[in-house]
Order: structure tokens, then sequence, then C-alpha cells
């Protein structure tokens, strides 16, 4: 059963009431919340004893790591509250069916589903209590002006879950729209419900700003969140031009509730619930793939879990003040690192997903939409959505300079470059703008 005092509670620590004085002092917290977490889902999940053998919670660095293949194959013993993968995807796959998400739950857990961006699902299990703590958490971090004023949600998404529904609160209203609806349906009932903030992937932000612009919605939000896909530079710009604000981010996952944006629009770490160690694949731009440990969850312990996204640090500390890692930018999964040849010694050379979006939003202003896909082959296939007044030939042309500027400056040799329509359209799928597939 939900507790409002819980949630109250958790809401008023990530507000503030816990404070640290200094990067060391939250350290040595996060540690001893570690220990005692671990010691906790030692005896609780047999998954976790047997992998990490005899090592002691002091020896919690040196656990080997888990991924999201490992948490599926072994989901049954790796959960501590006794459900089987089969009766979880059973549950979670009726409620995807009928779009009725008020019953994905078994003995009071809430079962749902990921996206899976990679064509590789996974699920997540929640408890009440747990679905406390993550709501206060949230409204904490991204509610504009706190629990007790009135604010209207509208949160798009592909599954909705009892999980995101447990922030409609009080003086809080909260609408789903299902992302599998029809795009005109949905823009007819944002029209109707007027809400205050707007959470949703940039890809459907980018219509809803369209809309605005066409005068088929004209309520303002107070807050935009971008959420579920990567928030690329030229999405951003676009929708905070259109509606004069800074757009903010929600980087959650299956895994957790990782980070959230502060008042500057700076996305911090979340670590007063989950410990984040830092695998550089790119020290000297600060690039690494996350190793989370959730200390806050039981339910579906994630302990050394490692992700399959990129991440930046920020260079230099936030002007909030916040003691959280800032991260300057989510780049996507590591899987979508490109490869060109190196110029005179051949051997392949990393291409950030980064380094593509800026080459080409540098190209032209009349870029509105993009995708770039690298073949299995290496060909890259570069598809666009340009202005109606601008010249397809000069644009594409000026794409082709800049990706040639791109692989002069690393020493590389330029793949084959395919033009194609750009077809995507939100919905089932996520927004990838750059994308590797092995075909």
């Amino acid at each position: 059963m939900s507790s409002p005092f819980r949630i109250v509670t958790h809401y008023a620590l990530a507000r503030g009431m816990r404070r640290w004085a200094n990067r060391e002092q939250l350290e040595r917290w996060q540690e001893r919340r570690i220990r005692r977490h671990v010691e906790h889902v030692r005896a609780a999940s047999l998954f976790y004893r047997e992998w990490w053998g005899e090592r002691n919670a002091s020896q919690w660095r040196h656990f080997p790591q888990i991924d999201k293949s490992i948490m599926m194959q072994h989901f049954d013993a790796l959960n501590t509250v006794g459900i089987t993968k089969e009766e979880a995807f059973i549950l979670a796959g009726e409620s995807e069916d009928t779009r009725d998400f008020k019953q994905s739950s078994i003995q009071g857990i809430t079962v749902g589903l990921s996206s899976g961006t990679s064509g590789n699902r996974g699920l997540f299990l929640v408890s009440d209590r747990e679905q406390d703590a993550w709501t206060g958490t949230v409204l904490a971090k991204l509610l504009p002006g706190g629990l007790w004023k009135p604010a209207k949600i509208a949160f798009f998404l592909r599954a909705n879950s009892k999980l995101y529904e447990s922030v409609k609160r009080g003086r809080l209203q909260f609408q789903y729209f299902d992302l599998l609806e029809h795009v005109d349906v949905l823009i007819e009932r944002m029209e109707q419900y007027q809400p205050t903030v707007w959470v949703a992937p940039p890809s459907m932000l980018r219509i809803l700003a369209d809309a605005y612009l066409q005068g088929r919605l004209t309520h303002e939000p107070h807050k935009i969140i971008s959420a579920a896909e990567v928030l690329d530079p030229l999405d951003r710009n676009v929708l905070e031009r259109v509606f004069g604000q800074t757009v903010h981010q929600v980087y959650q996952c299956t895994e957790g509730f990782l980070g959230a944006t502060c008042s500057h629009g700076t996305l911090h770490l979340n670590e007063d619930i989950v410990h984040i160690e830092k695998e550089y694949i790119d020290p000297a731009t600060r690039r690494f793939v996350p190793v989370i440990t959730d200390f806050s969850r039981t339910s579906q312990p994630i302990i050394r879990y490692r992700l399959n996204d990129i991440l930046t640090e920020a260079a230099a500390p936030c002007p909030c003040g916040s003691l959280f890692t800032p991260i300057e930018r989510i780049e996507g999964r590591s899987d979508d690192t490109l490869y060109f040849s190196h110029i005179s010694e051949g051997e392949a050379v990393s291409v950030f997903p980064d380094f593509i979006s800026r080459a080409v939003i540098a190209a032209s202003p009349a870029i509105k939409h993009y995708r770039v896909v690298q073949r299995g082959s290496g060909v890259l296939e570069v598809s666009m959505r340009i202005s109606e007044e601008a010249d397809e030939n000069q644009v594409q042309a000026a794409v082709m300079r800049e990706l040639g500027r791109l692989a002069d400056r690393m020493q590389c040799v330029l793949p084959e470059v395919r033009y194609v329509p750009y077809t995507f359209e939100p919905g089932i799928t996520k927004l990838r703008r750059v994308e590797r597939r092995q075909d």
C-alpha cells in the first residue's frame, strides 16, 4: 500500500533535508549505505550470493559486473520477491496488448517492461515502498513549484505503469499520453488538458513544438522535460527557441532514476540514491560508460550493473553548487559509436555519436531532422528533413563537406555516404539520431 508519509519523507530528503559538507563526506556516506545494502542483498538474493562468492561487503568494488543480458538470464534468482521471468513477461505483455496498465502488479509488486532500443526488452520490479521513494524523489527533482503547488503533468511514453501514475497526488494532476496513439489525437488531448509540465521524448516534443507554431496548441508549458531518448543539440536548440525556456532532462531507465537537471539546466547524477563508477573510454574528452549500484532498491537489486550508454562529464562544476557529478551530454549507446578507417594505418578509429551530430548540425540551418546510420559494410546512410525553401543538393553537399572535415581532423578516410529518405515517426521505437547497425 502506498504511503503519503513515505512520499513526503523522500521528497524532503531529495529536496535538501539530507546535506553533505563536501564531496568526500558524500562518498563516505555512500560507502556506508552500499555496504549495508550489499549485506541485505546477499541474504535475500540467491543469484548475488553465488555471483559474489566469498567476497565481503567491503570488497563490493571488486564484485564482478552484471549487464542486461545477465540480469535477464538470472532474473528468477536475482529478484528478492519470488516473481519469475515468465509470469512477469505474461503480465507486462497483457498490459501492453490491452493498453491497460492499472493491473500490472503481482503480490503488490509493480511489473513493467523497458522499451528495448536494441530489441532486447527488459523487466523491472518495484515494491510499494520503492514506488513511494521514486515518487517523492522525482517530484522533488522535477516539479517546478514544489509539492504543494498545483501542476498539470502530461507524460508521453510508449507504455504506462502504476509507477508513473503514482505522481498523481493532491493538487498534482497527471495524464498519460500513449505514443502509439495517432498524433492528431494526442495534440487534441493536449489542447483540452493544457498541462503545465510536459514530459516526453525529444522526437515527440518536436511534434508538439510544430503544433504550437501552427496554432494547434495554444498553451505554453511552465517546464519541458526531455525523457526516454537522447536529447540531441538540434532538438534542444529548436525547442528552446520556440518556447523561450531551458529544456530539462531526466535520465531514467529500467535500472533506476539516474539523473535530473538542476535549475541551471545541468544534468546531475542522482548520487543520493545511486553510486556510479566511471569506466572511461576516452579520458581526454571525459567520456565514460556508467557502472551503477542502486543502494535504494531491494526487489530487483542493481549492483555493479554496466550500462550501454556513453556519458560526457562536465569540465567544470555547475554554478548551482551541487556536489552531484554534472554531465555535459548523454551521447547514447556505446554500440552506436561509428568506425572510420585510419588514413595511413588502416585500423578502425572510434567516431563518437556527438562528433557526427555536431558535423551534421553545423552543415546547414535548413536541417530540421536528420539520422546517420552506419551499416555493417561501413557505408553511412544519411537521411534528412530540410526546410521547404532549402536546396536539397546544396544541403547534402554541405553535410559532405562537414563530414569530410571531421574525417580529416581524425586522420581518417570518410566512408561511402548514401542519402536515403527520412522516415522516422515517433511511436513504438526510440529515435537514435546516430546509429550503428550490424545488418
